[in-house]
């Protein structure tokens, strides 16, 4: 190999490289290169033409040059190491190992491009070398190989999140055909993200992990995530009945080593450690064992209930009880002084008030009453859209990391979590935890406490100019609540012009939401209307029809007669183009 500068119009792009066929994300190295040229050279090869070049590595620089060029007195020429022809191998591997580095490559190009070194005669174990990998990771990557050619293509044209994909990986052929089948569907919802590993599983996901007992005695699939450390059980009947046996074997340990009982709650039940006292196991204490939605066992050991214990600590008849130190008057005198003193202190700290009010946000004490936003809804099916959306999936990972960083079980929510972590605990975190990652807190607690159709919800999205399109697209359900053949028109109009909406006019109201819905996603050779979002959806809120609110009648309108027919397949019906 050697360096030379070679003219721009010298150099074309390999099918080696690994960002062919990627979007022209230059943005950020026009003004670099503007300033101070190409610094770091390209790799390309000879392409079998005189004087002409493969570019390998290095395409966005490229680009950018390119673009630069077309300036006044800007350079024409580039620095390039150039490396011998044929080798397509060692292509692929330059091209994948600057870009793994540089811009993380998807899953799936990664699998593309381990896939042909495998093919052109590269093992495992020296392709994970070559990328100082680990050989797990590489054949993680290539065990996407397992995936239905379209669900790739779907992901890699991002019609589906990486999270989906990732889920998929775990289903068997036959899953995967249910799910495009879904997926293609415009009467069905294809589950994605965390939903999908329920359906996949049908209900939720058993980590092998939590399995009290020997994984050898499972004796159905176990399946693997090939993007996490984790595996699942496919048979979650089977596993909780051997779950079941391995929790009443610890149970008679527990009596075996000299506990006096041990109590098991029922699944799902939680151990509040503040409704207990701690008492050590020659004074009677029990074992508490709290058994997981998830399957996961924890044992609370040392614990009576407050009433328990304190007959526990009554003195025996005629025995004398110990004066206390302060009369209750004067320990009410001791506490009201001491709450006046640390107030005034707390007026200088405004940092510490900060903090504390988060933990009572969270742990809330005895005089807070914060609840968290349960999202319910009367149709299951608003709840399943709700939780199956982009927005829920972005809050969803925010809220985990800061629920791993107070302690607390991340499968939970964060304002109205079981009080354990006790008030001081979440408190000892908070005070550990710079501004600035506390600051980055409070959205999350304001965002779980705030009313779902209060007025906060306006007039925040009117402070920040939020605009829903970024998260928000018509699903199966926005349109099974569509029931006013007006507001269905006004639709139409808005989506698809008032020449279309006026010439469907009198169709049936399902095949107008039909209409709607292929302009929406489109279909059946409508042009797709990319942001489009209801007005009721937008900041502020408005409404399509003359009238003074945005109220929803207490029962849904009903649908005009020739609306309620047999739904009609918008191919069979004569709709106006």
């Amino acid at each position: 190999m050697h360096l030379q500068y070679i003219e721009l119009s010298q150099l074309m792009i390999s099918r080696a490289n690994m960002r062919a066929r990627h979007k022209n994300d230059i943005a950020d190295m026009i003004p670099s290169i503007r300033a101070r040229g190409v610094l770091v050279p390209l790799l390309v090869r000879p392409n079998g033409e005189p004087d002409k070049y493969e570019i390998v590595a290095g395409r966005r620089r490229y680009l950018a040059a390119s673009a630069v060029a077309k300036e006044p007195d800007a350079p024409t020429t580039i620095p390039c190491v150039i490396m011998e022809p044929g080798d397509d191998a060692a292509a692929l591997e330059a091209s994948l190992i600057e870009n793994i580095a540089r811009l993380d490559a998807d899953e799936v190009t990664q699998w593309e491009t381990f896939a042909r070194l495998v093919k052109e005669g590269r093992g495992v174990e020296d392709v994970a070398a070559t990328f100082g990998l680990k050989v797990e990771v590489v054949r993680r990557v290539l065990a996407l190989g397992n995936l239905l050619p379209r669900i790739r293509t779907l992901y890699r044209t991002e019609q589906i999140d990486g999270a989906t994909v990732r889920h998929l990986t775990m289903a068997t052929g036959a899953q995967q055909r249910a799910w495009l089948a879904l997926f293609d569907s415009t009467d069905s919802y294809a589950p994605t993200g965390r939903v999908l590993k329920e359906w996949l599983f049908g209900g939720s996901a058993i980590r092998t992990s939590v399995a009290l007992f020997d994984l050898a005695s499972y004796t159905a699939p176990i399946v693997a995530d090939l993007f996490d450390e984790n595996s699942y059980f496919s048979d979650s009947a089977l596993f909780w009945t051997l779950q079941r046996q391995a929790i009443e074997e610890k149970r008679a340990g527990y009596i075996a080593d000299g506990w006096t009982d041990v109590v098991v709650f029922d699944d799902g039940d939680a151990f509040y450690r503040w409704q207990y006292d701690s008492r050590a196991r020659t004074k009677g204490g029990r074992v508490y064992l709290t058994v997981g939605t998830n399957g996961a066992v924890e044992a609370h050991e040392g614990y009576l209930p407050h009433q328990e214990a304190e007959r526990a600590d009554r003195p025996e008849p005629g025995e004398a009880l110990p004066r206390p130190e302060l009369t209750a008057p004067l320990a009410r005198y001791v506490d009201l002084h001491r709450h006046a003193v640390m107030r005034v202190g707390l007026l200088g700290h405004p940092w510490l008030a900060l903090r504390v009010m988060l933990a009572h946000a969270i742990a809330r004490p005895p005089l807070w009453d914060v609840q968290c936003e349960r999202q319910r809804a009367s149709k299951p099916e608003t709840e399943q859209s709700v939780i199956a959306s982009r927005a829920q999936a972005a809050f969803n990972e925010n809220r985990t990391a800061a629920l791993v960083r107070l302690g607390i079980d991340p499968d939970t929510t964060l304002v109205g979590a079981p009080r354990h972590p006790a008030l001081t605990d979440i408190l000892g975190v908070l005070i550990e935890l710079s501004d600035e990652d506390v600051l980055d807190l409070l959205p999350i607690v304001m965002g779980e406490s705030i009313e779902a159709g209060g007025e906060a919800v306006d007039v925040i999205g009117r402070l920040l100019a939020i605009d829903p399109a970024d998260l928000w697209e018509a699903d199966d359900a926005f349109f099974a609540l569509l029931r006013d053949r007006r507001v269905v028109g006004e639709l139409v109009t808005e989506v698809a012009g008032a020449e279309v909406a006026a010439a469907n006019a009198g169709v049936p109201l399902k095949v107008q939401k039909a209409i709607l819905a292929d302009c929406l996603h489109g279909r059946n050779g409508r042009v797709k209307v990319e942001g489009w979002v209801p007005r009721w959806l937008r900041f502020p809120a408005s409404g399509y029809l003359d009238r003074n609110d945005l109220e929803a009648s207490a029962e849904p309108a009903a649908e005009p007669s020739h609306g309620a027919e047999e739904p009609v397949d918008p191919e069979d019906a004569d709709i106006a183009a």
